[in-house]
C-alpha cells in the first residue's frame, strides 16, 4: 500500500454496484481503518452518504461520494481511475446539522441531529396544528398543515423542494422553514431564515391531533413541543469534484423544469 492509499476508507451501501465498486477500490487502492483514515470515500447513493457523513461528523475526516446508487445528487460521478488526483483536486464544503429537541407527551426529552432537515408531519387523519415562534417571537399562531420543517441548504433538495420549498446554495447562511400541505393559511408558502435562528414548534390540540417529528432518520412519535437551530460546534465536510461542484449542480437544479 502506498502513501497515499493509505488515507483512504472506502465504504459502501448493501447494493451489488456498491459492494462490487468497494472491492475492487480497495483492491486498487488500499484500505485503511476508518479511525486512521483522513478521507472516507462513500459508495452508493445520497442517503448511504448522509449516513456516513452522520458517522463522521466532528472527526475532521472528508467524506468523498461516489454513485452507486440511484439520483445520487450529493454524489461524484464513479470512476474508479485518477482517485487520488480528483480528491487531490476537490473541493471541500463545510456543512452543520441541525440539532432537534422534541419534548413527548410523556414529558421526555430526545436530542438528534439533521443534515437534511427537520420534519413534523401529522399522525392521525386529522390535520396538525402547530404555533411557530422563532428567536422568541410567535410568528405563526396556528398553522394547520399536514407537516412543517426546517431545512438546511444541503437538504434543501430533499424532501423541502417536494414539499415545493426554496432551494438554497450549500454557503447560503440560511435556513428553510416550509410547511407541508398548508390549509390555514392556505397562502402561506414559508419563510427564509437566518442560520442562527431557533424555531419552536409547539403542537396545538396534542392528544386530539398528534404530531411526529424526525431528525432525518430519527424519529419522534407523539411530540409536544419540538425546538430547532443549526450546531454550533458539530461539522461535517463533504468533497465534490470542481467540474460538478455543489453550487453549479444547486444552480442547474433551479432552471430544470
Amino acid at each position: 500500500m502506498n502513501k497515499a492509499a493509505s488515507r483512504f476508507a472506502f465504504v459502501s451501501s448493501d447494493t451489488a454496484d456498491a459492494k462490487a465498486a468497494l472491492e475492487s477500490l480497495s483492491a486498487r487502492y488500499g484500505q485503511a481503518p476508518i479511525e486512521d483514515a483522513e478521507i472516507v470515500v462513500a459508495l452508493g447513493g445520497d442517503g448511504f452518504l448522509l449516513q456516513t457523513l452522520r458517522d463522521t461528523m466532528s472527526t475532521g475526516k472528508k467524506v468523498y461520494g461516489m454513485n452507486r446508487g440511484t439520483i445520487g445528487f450529493l454524489m461524484n460521478e464513479y470512476r474508479a481511475s485518477g482517485l487520488t488526483g480528483r480528491i487531490a483536486a476537490a473541493v471541500a464544503e463545510t456543512i452543520r446539522p441541525l440539532e432537534m429537541q422534541a419534548v413527548t407527551a410523556e414529558g421526555e426529552t430526545i436530542s438528534a441531529l439533521a443534515i437534511n432537515e427537520v420534519a413534523l408531519w401529522r399522525q392521525s387523519y386529522q390535520t396538525a396544528k402547530i404555533r411557530i415562534t422563532v428567536d422568541g417571537q410567535v410568528r405563526l399562531e396556528e398553522l394547520n398543515c399536514d407537516g412543517v420543517m426546517v431545512a438546511t441548504p444541503a437538504g434543501s433538495t430533499a424532501y423541502n423542494l417536494s414539499a415545493h420549498g426554496p432551494i438554497l446554495p450549500l454557503d447560503a447562511p440560511l435556513l428553510a422553514l416550509t410547511p407541508v400541505s398548508p390549509f390555514r393559511p392556505r397562502r402561506w408558502r414559508g419563510a427564509l431564515l437566518s442560520n442562527k435562528s431557533t424555531v419552536r414548534f409547539d403542537i396545538l390540540e396534542a392528544e386530539k391531533r398528534p404530531v411526529n417529528a424526525a431528525a432525518d432518520h430519527t424519529e419522534v412519535k407523539a411530540v409536544t413541543s419540538v425546538t430547532v437551530q443549526e450546531s454550533p460546534t458539530v461539522t461535517a465536510t463533504l468533497l465534490f469534484d470542481p467540474s460538478h461542484s455543489w453550487n453549479e449542480r444547486i444552480l442547474a437544479e433551479q432552471f430544470r423544469y
